[in-house]
């Protein structure tokens, strides 16, 4: 027979296990609904990078009918065309994100692939390269661990041996006519380089000197004049030997105030050095490869994109690669 007392604690273990059922569905129901909330957000975010990347990739091609457009009109590559003033695509209503595309003439920077010239170190450049960063405040010691990064990156063509005279008195067959045909070139003994941030795994290189160097320094994937009708004051007097910065400035401030550079030896005139060889200056007045930088926002997901583009004289650009980022 249930006494009262037991009958009022059976009610109130009911009572404990009903609530602690309440909390357990409830803290079950939570979770579900911050799970679907968090899914939801990771497929409006992916759909959100999808479409700015598209967006993106459609404006690109604007970017690449402006260059060609430019080239139709003038052989030049000149800072005062319409390309070098950047683009703003909007949208054809409120709703739809706004693109804004930067170009960068990267023949108007170093070229670090300049450092290995047919197999072999280009001691002409290296020196060029050092007198760049020295400029730019950077301790010749990174400039000297970032270019053994870069020529390590390539395959090396060893220095060919030099033949023995032969005896006197002896006899030569002749046979060995080519002595060094089966000297294979050595193969790259570091990934190679695409962009300036693959700079980063050098020791010493950090944040500051990688935007440093963004501004004057490029990686193309082959050997490159630099234009002087787009180079800064810093790139100029680093491939000029005996050039100073102000004396670059100097130049380079004519030009600006529209002297455009019309070939060569236009621009060794302009540097009023009759000792300088115009064979030796490896400065030219047009450009084939650019850099687009583009960025939307959709939504609270801004997309970023860059590309590298190849324009030669006779063809629409060619896109060589893309990277899109979120």
């Amino acid at each position: 027979m249930n006494t009262p007392i037991s009958r009022s604690c059976q009610s109130g273990m009911a009572v404990i296990s009903a609530l602690l059922i309440v909390t357990v569905v409830a803290v079950i129901a939570a979770q579900i609904i911050a799970s679907q909330t968090q899914f939801t957000r990771t497929v409006q975010a992916d759909q959100n990078r999808v479409q700015g990347t598209w967006l993106l990739r459609g404006a690109l091609e604007q970017a690449e009918q402006l260059l060609w457009h430019s080239r139709l009109q003038d052989p030049l590559t000149r800072l005062d065309q319409q390309w070098a003033h950047g683009i703003l695509v909007t949208g054809a209503s409120e709703s739809q994100p706004a693109i804004e595309l930067r170009i960068e003439d990267e023949q108007g920077k170093f070229n670090l692939r300049n450092l290995v010239r047919d197999g072999q170190v280009d001691m002409t450049e290296y020196a060029s390269f050092e007198r760049l960063c020295l400029s730019l405040g950077l301790n010749l010691s990174i400039a000297q661990r970032i270019s053994q990064r870069v020529i390590e990156s390539y395959p090396r063509r060893t220095e060919p041996v030099a033949e023995e005279p032969t005896t006197a008195n002896t006899f030569d067959s002749g046979r060995l006519t080519s002595p060094n045909t089966k000297r294979e070139p050595e193969p790259a003994k570091r990934p190679m380089l695409r962009v300036i941030d693959d700079l980063y795994d050098i020791k010493g290189v950090d944040r500051h000197i990688i935007e440093l160097l963004r501004t004057h320094v490029t990686i193309l994937p082959v050997n490159t004049w630099i234009n002087g009708n787009t180079a800064r004051p810093e790139a100029i007097a680093a491939h000029i030997p005996d050039l100073s910065l102000r004396q670059a400035q100097s130049l380079l401030a004519e030009r600006d105030q529209g002297r455009w550079f019309i070939n060569r030896g236009d621009f060794v005139n302009r540097l009023q050095r009759p000792d300088l060889d115009v064979s030796s200056v490896k400065v030219g007045i047009t450009s084939n490869w650019f850099r687009v930088y583009g960025q939307t926002r959709i939504g609270e997901r801004q997309v970023t994109m860059q590309a590298l583009l190849l324009r030669n004289e006779q063809q629409k650009p060619e896109v060589i690669w893309t990277r899109v980022g979120a």
